[in-house]
């Protein structure tokens, strides 16, 4: 204690702090990717970049507004079949899987699509040790062939390392496949065991990143009843929530205000979730933090620091056990650092930030690709940054220590003066009657606009030396109609998505409104919301739950 150095007496050695971000076109495009980026890899630690279409709670389309945008920068996500595929080939109750979701607005809705994909994978799998699987796919052939539609499947190639779990239910609930005692012990251990974490942060979304959907006050009741939920069932290894920093540091923050903002919006979370009555022990450890490594110094320390200032606040002010006041956080190294020009020496950038993290002994770390300034990344791209962690860990002699720079002067000093900082922010937030009274008058997101107007002025002014942009030009620029590899959806994965979308629908038209009415009743009637959202997910799409939500919640409106 305060664990400054880390939560850990040594680093884990059985398995790299590597999760690679990944997302594109429909589920089998990013499924690809993941079995690519995990192949040969003794932990499968998946990170998942939803489409903005999915990030927005809605459902493709093909109104030019929305179809542009299917599958791009993310991957498209609208049904619990595709979660199915998104994770298939992995078993996701495993000690060594867990999955990652950058998710918000929609966040409850997604994280209900993945957790009956868990479910329905392991009651896949207690079908075909009893042989049963194959009639269970029969009968589901001749339900669809009734209704003169095509049962669902997966839509690709199969990876050469996808051995077919989370398939063989696509189209169909594992409820409908087993009987109620069955599945309801299925259910249970799969809640205990999946890991993971959704990032569901709605705090830092109003403060910086934008993607808010629901009015704060609703949005804040979701979390809650995720954690309720989580708290009743059990589910100790998948977190309900990633307090984040890294898009307040994206949207243009300096590493004080990032760590401050971030740390303050998890004790409003903490807060809340007491008030709802739950008990400190019974959630903090469900509680994540997410940073950005830019290349300032200070961000050699705020993990160290984020770690003592959140383990005194969780003993001393909330008298939590020894597990709660350990902070763990994952680290992505610095999207805003990334050019365009002189594209190249964005890697030698990245890992520089990346031995930061390694450094801080960082629980989880996702290093950029060097492209990610012009294009979701390609496989090259991201085969060049996986490189960066894996160089580090397993070539570089002085990452072998545990704790390298340990008693170091100036990590020492920095440490100090970056918690007296973030403190002083802490006073200031305060005196604003706090992290939602400084929301109402929107103190985070001028501070936050400020410190990018400093940061992009110093830039541009040459006081801050950027190599190949603004200093050390190469003198032989390259043509301006060289060829560069872009990422991008196809018009026909769209038209798929859009279709089996259709498919979906016409499906589980007759489930549909008993579905939404039980969430209907649970909204109204303030009970777990998130129960609710289980069943739902089953038999609705992502775009028709939100619908349904914006009438009982209310749609998000920003302060002005």
């Amino acid at each position: 204690f305060p664990y400054t150095a880390g939560i850990f007496p040594f680093k884990r050695e059985q398995e790299d702090p590597t999760r690679m971000f990944a997302g594109e076109g429909i589920a089998e495009k990013t499924n690809l990717r993941f079995h690519m980026l995990a192949e040969g890899q003794p932990a499968t630690r998946l990170s998942t970049a939803f489409d903005s279409v999915t990030l927005y709670g809605s459902d493709p389309h093909p109104r030019p507004d929305i179809f542009g945008k299917v599958g791009n920068a993310g991957v498209s996500v609208c049904t619990v079949d595709d979660a199915k595929r998104l994770y298939s080939g992995f078993d996701l109750c495993t000690a060594n899987t867990s999955v990652s979701m950058t998710i918000n607005g929609p966040a409850p809705t997604v994280l209900a699509f993945f957790l009956n994909a868990a479910v329905d994978q392991q009651v896949e799998k207690h079908l075909r040790e009893n042989g049963k699987l194959d009639e269970v796919r029969n009968n589901l052939q001749k339900r669809y062939a009734q209704q003169d539609l095509k049962l669902p499947g997966y839509r690709m190639e199969l990876p050469k390392t996808h051995q077919g779990l989370g398939l063989g239910l696509l189209g169909i609930s594992g409820s409908e496949a087993v009987d109620a005692e069955i599945y309801h012990n299925i259910r249970e251990h799969t809640l205990t065991s999946v890991r993971g974490t959704v990032q569901a942060d709605i705090l830092k979304e109003d403060q910086a990143q934008n993607t808010c959907i629901f009015s704060t006050e609703f949005a804040l009741r979701m979390m809650g009843d995720i954690q309720e939920f989580f708290t009743g069932n059990g589910v100790r290894n998948f977190y309900s929530v990633s307090i984040s920093g890294y898009h307040i540091a994206e949207a243009g923050a300096n590493p004080i205000t990032q760590v401050a903002f971030t740390l303050a919006n998890g004790f409003t979370i903490i807060e809340y979730y007491l008030a709802r009555g739950l008990s400190i022990d019974g959630f903090a450890r469900n509680l994540s933090y997410f940073f950005s490594n830019g290349m300032d110094p200070e961000y050699a320390v705020i993990g160290r620091v984020a770690r003592r200032i959140f383990a005194v606040a969780l003993r001393d002010l909330y008298q939590a056990s020894e597990g709660s006041c350990k902070l763990k956080y994952h680290i992505q190294t610095s999207g805003r650092s990334l050019h365009a020009m002189e594209i190249d020496f964005n890697d030698i950038r990245t890992t520089l930030q990346a031995l930061y993290a390694v450094y801080d002994n960082c629980n989880s770390l996702h290093t950029n690709a060097y492209d990610e300034a012009i294009t979701t990344p390609t496989e090259e791209s991201v085969r060049r940054a996986l490189a960066i962690q894996l160089i580090i860990n397993h070539e570089l002699g002085q990452a072998y220590n545990q704790n390298p720079l340990q008693g170091s002067f100036v990590i020492e000093e920095l440490t100090h003066l970056v918690e007296e900082a973030i403190l002083s922010e802490f006073i200031r937030l305060s005196d604003r009657g706090g992290v939602l009274g400084a929301m109402e008058t929107m103190y985070q997101r001028n501070k936050i606009q400020e410190e990018s107007l400093h940061y992009e002025t110093l830039k541009h002014t040459g006081e801050m030396p950027i190599m190949g942009v603004n200093t050390f030009l190469n003198p032989q620029p390259p043509e301006e109609t060289e060829e560069i590899q872009l990422a991008r959806s196809t018009d026909d994965e769209k038209y798929m998505q859009i279709n089996d979308l259709e498919l979906f629908h016409r499906f589980h038209q007759a489930e549909r409104e008993p579905a939404l009415k039980k969430l209907r009743n649970a909204v109204l009637n303030d009970e777990n919301t998130f129960e609710a959202l289980m069943d739902c997910a089953k038999v609705c799409s992502l775009g028709q739950v939100t619908q349904e939500l914006y009438r009982l919640g209310g749609q998000y409106r920003r302060n002005m």
